[in-house]
C-alpha cells in the first residue's frame, strides 16, 4: 500500500512529465504504476491507507487524555452506573454540561472496556439458528406434532397425532385421541419405530417436533432414548421450524370430506383419520417430490415413474415438435430434503456422511439443460442460511390458513393416520412449508 505523501509525489511528478510533453502511459510505465491507478489517486487525492489496522496520525480536534479521563470519571459516578451514554449525555445536557457527544461516549469506554451491559436486566440475546436436519433417504429424519379436530358438542374435541418422514412425505404413525396425553405421544413413538423397523435399523432417525410440553415430557424422552432416536425441537417462540408437519395439517382439514360441524365421537374422527392416511399416502401426488405418491417415494418407485414420464414427454415431442417452444417438464427425482437450512457447509458436510445409494450417479435420464444446477440443489449445495429447503417452497404453493393448531400430543391407535390442522400465527408459516 503506498502511502499518501509517496502518492502525491507520484502524481506531481507525471503532471510535471505530461507538461514536459511526455505521454502519461510512458510516465506511469517509467515509475511501475498503471495510469489507471494515478486516476484513481488524483480522484481521491486526500485520502490515506483505508485499511482498517493502518496507522494514522491523529485528528487535530481529537478528544485529548485529559478529556477521555473525565468522560470515563462521569461515566463511573454512582448515579451513572446503571445508566447508559444514550442517558448520559442528555442528563448533563440538562446540567449545563457538554463533555462529548454519545459516539464518543461510547467510542472511549469501548476503548477500555466498559461497554458491558448496565443494570439488572438481561442484555438481548439472539436467537439460536436453526438446527438443519437433512433426509438423504426414507427413515433418517422425522417431523411430528399434534393437532385437534373439533367435536359436534361444544366445548369437546380430539387429538391427533402424526408421524411424517420428512423425505418421502409418508405418514408413517398417526393415532387420534380424547385427552392430550405424553403417554399418547410416547406410545405413537414406540409403535412408529417397531412399524418401520427402527431396532434392526444401523441409522436410527432423528424426529423433529416443535416444544410443546407433551412433546418434551419425560415420558416422551425416555422413550425416545430407549428406541434410540434423536429428539430434535424447534427454537422457542419461533412458529415456522416446522412447516412440513403444520402444512400436512392444513392438507388434511381442507379436504372435501372434513365434517365442518366436527366428529360425532372418536370412532368417527378415527375412522375419518384412517382414510385421510391412505389417501395420503397412496393416492395423492405430492407437488414437494415431483407429484408422485409419497408411499411411491417411500419404497424407492419414484425415479422410475418420473424416468416413464420424461420418456413420455420426449415421445410427444418428437411426434409435435412444433408444439414445444421449449424443453420438456423437468422430471428429475428431487434429492435430499433438508430441514430448516443453516448453510451450504453445514447441509455439504450432513450430506457427505450419509451414503445414499445412487447419489452419486448420473440421473435415470438427463436433466433440462437450464437446470443444470439443480441436481447440485437436490444434494443440499447452493443454499443459502436465509432460504427455507426446497420442498418448503414447494409446499409453499399448494396451501393457505387454515384452523387452529395446538403443539401437543396425543395420539389415537390408527395404524398411521395424520392430523389435520395448523392454526394460530402458525399457519401462515405452514403455507411457506409444503405438503403437497
Amino acid at each position: 500500500m503506498t502511502r499518501l505523501e509517496d502518492r502525491q509525489t507520484l502524481v506531481g511528478e507525471i503532471a510535471e512529465a505530461r507538461a514536459g510533453g511526455a505521454r502519461q502511459a510512458g510516465a506511469c510505465a517509467l515509475a511501475g504504476i498503471d495510469p489507471r491507478t494515478v486516476q484513481r489517486w488524483r480522484k481521491n487525492e486526500n485520502q490515506g491507507d483505508r485499511r482498517p489496522n493502518a496507522l494514522r496520525p491523529a485528528s487535530s480536534h481529537a478528544l485529548t487524555e485529559e478529556e477521555h479521563a473525565r468522560i470515563v470519571a462521569v461515566s463511573n459516578e454512582p448515579r451513572f452506573a446503571e445508566v447508559p451514554p444514550a442517558r448520559i449525555v442528555p442528563m448533563l445536557a440538562d446540567e449545563g454540561s457538554y463533555l462529548a457527544s454519545e459516539a464518543s461516549f461510547h467510542r472511549v469506554l469501548r476503548a477500555r472496556g466498559q461497554t458491558k451491559h448496565r443494570g439488572r436486566a438481561k442484555p438481548p440475546r439472539r436467537s439460536r439458528p436453526p438446527t438443519t436436519h437433512v433426509a438423504a433417504g426414507p427413515g433418517e429424519v422425522w417431523c411430528w406434532d399434534v393437532t385437534f379436530l373439533p367435536a359436534r358438542v361444544k366445548g369437546q374435541r380430539f387429538y391427533l397425532y402424526l408421524i411424517l418422514d420428512l423425505y418421502s412425505r409418508k405418514i408413517v404413525g398417526s393415532e387420534a385421541h380424547e385427552t392430550d396425553s405424553a403417554d399418547h405421544a410416547a406410545h405413537l413413538a414406540k409403535r412408529t419405530a417397531l412399524a418401520e423397523g427402527v431396532h434392526g435399523a444401523s441409522a436410527k432417525p432423528v424426529l423433529h417436533g416443535d416444544n410443546g410440553a407433551t412433546l418434551k415430557a419425560t415420558t416422551v424422552l425416555a422413550m425416545l432414548h430407549w428406541l434410540g432416536i434423536e429428539p430434535s425441537y424447534s427454537r422457542p417462540r419461533v412458529s415456522d421450524d416446522n412447516p412440513y408437519a403444520e402444512a400436512l395439517f392444513r392438507t388434511a382439514k381442507y379436504r372435501p370430506e372434513f365434517p365442518g360441524r366436527g366428529f360425532a365421537d372418536l370412532d368417527a374422527a378415527r375412522g375419518w383419520a384412517s382414510r385421510f392416511v391412505h389417501w395420503y399416502n397412496h393416492e395423492h401426488r405430492h407437488g414437494g417430490i415431483r407429484y408422485v405418491a409419497p408411499a411411491q417415494r417411500h419404497d424407492g418407485q419414484d425415479r422410475a415413474i418420473l424416468a416413464a414420464r420424461h420418456a413420455l414427454y420426449q415421445r410427444a415431442r418428437r411426434n409435435a415438435p412444433a408444439r414445444w417452444s421449449g424443453r420438456t417438464r423437468d422430471w428429475t427425482p428431487v434429492g435430499a430434503v433438508t430441514l430448516n437450512p443453516e448453510r451450504d457447509t453445514a447441509i455439504q458436510a450432513a450430506i457427505a456422511q450419509r451414503t445414499l445409494s445412487g447419489s452419486a450417479d448420473a440421473p435415470a435420464f438427463p436433466s433440462r439443460p437450464e437446470k443444470n444446477n439443480a441436481r447440485a440443489r437436490s444434494e443440499g449445495q447452493e443454499r443459502s442460511g436465509a432460504t427455507r429447503s426446497h420442498a418448503q417452497r414447494h409446499l409453499r404453493r399448494e396451501h393457505g390458513e387454515d384452523g387452529e393448531h395446538r403443539t401437543s400430543p396425543e395420539a389415537s391407535t390408527l395404524a398411521a393416520s395424520v392430523g389435520p390442522g395448523a392454526t394460530g400465527h402458525r399457519r401462515r408459516d405452514a403455507q411457506k412449508g409444503g405438503a403437497g
